[in-house]
């Protein structure tokens, strides 16, 4: 018979366990090119967005930011817009979408005539907003144009230096996390083809935003990158910086 301790300790793991796989620590659900919604090829002049999540969380997480933008923007019933979320590790299949989106005659390849047609806006946030930048360099191989990247609390390497393919790219960041901070200033590659429109800074030192709903493990450690992704005002700038893009693009 086990001892009271040692079911303890059992009880214990079994909950940190379960903790995880709520929280997508373990046995995350992986993305598959089926979960895309949007049909293949776009109509000449449409528009196809992408947000990537941040950390481990799935492309179908509602309660998240990147992923409650991107309804909003589908709620607008704009049929010239289409709008997908993507996990950040999955950018082979961002890049197959977009091949298949713009790749109008079906061959299998984006000719000149094509990659000058296409309308693509990126955006994401944590490591999410690395993997926009990651994505926009393969982009760049692939001599596809951008029309505008918009990194939030961007976390990871390589995520400063925006390649030239982008035409506009925005950063918004805080600066208050003791161990997890966004990069602080994006530069462009060659400012005669970029843009860049702004390093937004958020100051989290005194203004309170309710995390209350995020479990402990995900904001241990990380409470002013976890405010920063809940904060309604960094959302609302971003979904300005995508509509005022959409506006330049039409």
């Amino acid at each position: 018979m086990s001892s009271p301790s040692s079911q303890r300790g059992s009880l214990l793991l079994i909950s940190l366990i379960c903790l995880c796989f709520h929280s997508g620590c373990i046995f995350p659900r992986g993305q598959r090119y089926r979960h895309f919604t949007t049909t293949t090829p776009l109509p000449q002049g449409q528009i196809l967005i992408l947000g990537f999540m941040g950390g481990r969380e799935p492309w179908d997480n509602d309660d998240r930011n990147v992923r409650k933008l991107a309804l909003k923007l589908r709620s607008m019933n704009d049929t010239e817009i289409h709008i997908e979320t993507v996990e950040n590790k999955k950018r082979a299949l961002a890049v197959e979408l977009i091949r298949n989106a713009f790749d109008r005659n079906r061959d299998g390849r984006l000719d000149e005539r094509e990659r000058e047609a296409i309308r693509l806006i990126i955006y994401g946030q944590s490591f999410g907003g690395a993997a926009v930048l990651k994505l926009a360099r393969q982009l760049k191989e692939m001599d596809v144009p951008v029309a505008l990247t918009v990194q939030v609390d961007s976390i990871g390497r390589g995520d400063r230096l925006v390649p030239s393919n982008v035409a506009l790219a925005a950063n918004l960041f805080q600066g208050n996390g003791w161990f997890i901070r966004g990069e602080p200033e994006i530069r462009a590659e060659d400012p005669a083809r970029t843009t860049i429109l702004g390093n937004f800074k958020y100051d989290y030192s005194h203004k309170q935003i309710d995390v209350s709903r995020v479990p402990f493990m995900k904001k241990a450690f990380r409470v002013a990158h976890t405010r920063m992704e809940y904060d309604p005002e960094v959302w609302t700038k971003v979904e300005e910086l995508i509509l005022d893009s959409i506006k330049k693009l039409r």
